[in-house]
């Protein structure tokens, strides 16, 4: 089985790049180990792909189709940390990565790493621009959402400005009525 946890640190959470970049996920490690796996997830695909592994004494296995040009580890002298480097980034390597470990007939499995490879980064818009691949705009379009999250937000303050005025103007005729009937009596007493 796979299970999330605390000994190992993996960084970055989020990788936005463009086409023919490159990157790296780093992975620390704070248990004694064999070595670290490398895994990827792809949504599209709906499927977990084993990359690669590097033991202690620097050996690398690859999984079965992975490319030796595009994915190499680098371990730390101490062995304490791993980083995975991606060359010549596609779309098709959009996914979220996890380092793993091995740890009595279990993986151990970091955080994970988002990565999002975009042939054109978003731009403010100008006049024309390349359709931007469907994964960064969700996370753009959150970030802005939760920036209109503050008092100051015109979504609260125009619905609380109606409601105070909606309130005053059924509290005039009120105040009016009331005041004439004051001023009825008044007059009827003396």
């Amino acid at each position: 089985g796979f299970y999330a946890n605390l000994l190992l640190t993996q960084t970055p959470e989020h990788i936005l790049t463009q086409t023919n970049n490159k990157t790296e996920i780093l992975c620390e490690l704070k248990k004694e180990h064999t070595g670290v796996y490398w895994y990827r997830w792809s949504q599209e695909r709906q499927h977990f792909e084993f990359l690669v592994f590097s033991n202690t004494l620097g050996k690398t296995t690859y999984g079965t189709n992975v490319g030796q040009d595009k994915f190499s580890v680098h371990a730390a002298r101490s062995h304490s940390s791993y980083s995975l480097h991606i060359s010549h980034l596609h779309p098709s390597d959009n996914g979220t990565y996890y380092c793993s470990v091995s740890q009595s007939s279990q993986l151990l499995l970091g955080s994970g790493t988002q990565l999002s490879v975009a042939d054109a980064l978003p731009l403010p818009p100008k006049t024309t621009q390349t359709p931007v691949s469907k994964k960064p705009v969700p996370w753009i379009i959150k970030s802005k959402a939760a920036s209109k999250k503050g008092l100051c937000s015109p979504l609260v303050w125009i619905p609380l400005a109606a409601g105070v005025l909606l309130l005053l103007l059924c509290l005039v005729p009120t105040a009016h009525r009331l005041y004439r009937l004051r001023r009825r009596l008044w007059l009827r007493t003396h």
